[in-house]
């Protein structure tokens, strides 16, 4: 945990954001994976863990947004539990480290919330994504599960997204220590990458990476030697020489801030002529994208400079032709890049998501887009200072989309259709780093991880 006064103090802050009425801030309960003893991983709510910081089940905070007060709720430990976990802090202890004065059992949310309720205050809640705390908003309210969505306060959203946006220089921190241990995942896996090796090999010695680091992964890696699917979680193929390895994973902190890095490499360590010629477009539009960010520029301008580059690099191939401006305008170039550039992270790898895309990424000045691609941009509004975000570039050739849009007939005059059959073995590739806002630019965040095709080359000859 931080210290408790940082806790105290972002408490504070979302008082200053609110009028009137309670915070209700749900904690996370255990999940069983197949009957109750036996359950998945505990995770966190990762609101939770920023306001209150603690790291445990069955806890509730309410914020008074008028008296001042902050109560956690929760329960004792019993002898029982204690046999079977050892010795653990009361309520009472737990509570002093995340600055909270005021305990109150668990049983006793719903009648404070009643009496809140009675009085004719406001209680302000997210929206949840767990069926158990569905559950629990159903006895607490008496708002129904398919209710809840519609009615979470926007104003409480609105808060905790613009407290969370700007990272303070502890949560960058946890955010490198991520980075760090997530770059040893990387260089590993580039150095099994070889014929034969299966992919769930190399998916095992990297989730160990990130347990070793004293965290857990932060999301399901993502690795595979069909790169053409976005978000490729079978890790059954053998490798073999001609493919390319996609690996998007990331680690979190002991705290639960998350990185989230991708790399493409080639198995066998030598990259074919064809491979670098597309390689070394997405590592362009990665480049400038990152040298594009400062505050006060809107990120979907970044996405369209990033799209951009890739146009021009697939027209210098021969697969894409025309106008390269006009066939971004008009969104010909997302049949290689049906994704946006990049998104925001730090206690989520996709930060705040469970609050809704459109309250994190856009606002009332910057909108999402309707075209293809580009409305898959999470994140377009201007950047500020000590905002965290995903650079993030790739090029596929998904057989089923360059199909349906030659049938289609779509975007004839940008794509050189017979020339995308010739690349519909080739998977994809995809390059993506954790950028910090500064006040007058940007820095990648953690320790350097080869992206240049012959520093990948020289990482993966070392694994020989």
């Amino acid at each position: 945990m931080f210290d408790k006064q940082i806790y105290k103090q972002r408490r504070e802050k979302l008082r200053g954001k609110l009028k009137g009425g309670v915070a209700l801030i749900l904690g996370n309960t255990d999940v069983p994976m197949n009957y109750a003893d036996n359950a998945y991983r505990f995770r966190q709510d990762s609101n939770f863990l920023y306001f209150f910081g603690l790291d445990q089940q069955n806890l509730a905070g309410v914020i008074d947004l008028e008296s001042g007060e902050d109560i956690l709720f929760g329960d004792d430990f019993t002898l029982d539990d204690i046999v079977w976990m050892g010795p653990q802090p009361t309520l009472a202890e737990r509570a002093g480290k995340a600055g909270v004065e005021r305990t109150q059992e668990f049983g006793k949310l719903h009648d404070l919330l009643a009496q809140v309720m009675k009085a004719g205050r406001k209680i302000h809640f997210l929206p949840p994504y767990r069926g158990e705390n569905m559950i629990l908003l159903e006895k607490l309210l008496g708002i129904k599960p398919d209710q809840q969505q519609a009615k979470s306060s926007a104003d409480l959203i609105r808060a905790v997204v613009a407290l969370r946006c700007v990272k303070d220089e502890g949560e960058v921190r946890e955010i490198e220590k991520a980075v760090d241990t997530t770059a040893l995942m990387h260089t590993t896996a580039m150095k099994m990458a070889y014929p034969g090796v299966y992919e769930y090999e190399i998916a095992g010695v990297v989730e160990g990476i990130a347990l070793s680091g004293g965290g857990r992964l932060a999301y399901p890696l993502i690795l595979s030697i069909h790169g053409e699917t976005l978000h490729n979680h079978s890790h059954h193929n053998k490798l073999r020489e001609g493919r390319m390895v996609i690996m998007d994973g990331g680690a979190e902190s002991e705290m639960h801030y998350a990185a989230d890095i991708t790399r493409t490499f080639p198995v066998g360590g030598k990259f074919s002529q064809r491979q670098r010629d597309i390689y070394e477009i997405v590592l362009k539009a990665k480049q400038e994208a990152t040298r594009a960010i400062k505050p006060g520029i809107p990120f979907r301008d970044i996405h369209m400079l990033s799209a951009g580059v890739i146009a021009e690099g697939l027209s210098s191939l021969g697969i894409m032709k025309g106008d390269t401006r006009q066939a971004v305008e008009q969104g010909a170039h997302a049949l290689f890049m049906p994704h946006g550039l990049g998104h925001m992270m730090g206690l989520d790898v996709h930060d705040m998501e469970d609050l809704g895309e459109d309250y994190v990424g856009y606002d009332d000045e910057i909108k999402r887009s309707d075209i293809f691609g580009t409305k898959a941009l999470r994140f377009g509004r201007k950047l500020e200072p000590g905002f965290v975000l995903t650079v993030e570039p790739g090029i596929y050739f998904i057989p089923e989309l360059v199909d349906r849009w030659e049938q289609e007939g779509r975007f004839r005059e940008f794509i050189n259709y017979e020339k995308v059959r010739t690349y519909l073995d080739f998977g994809g590739a995809r390059l993506e780093d954790n950028i910090l806002v500064t006040d007058d630019g940007f820095r990648v965040l953690g320790r350097p991880i080869p992206d240049s095709p012959d520093d990948v080359e020289k990482m993966m000859e070392a694994g020989r």
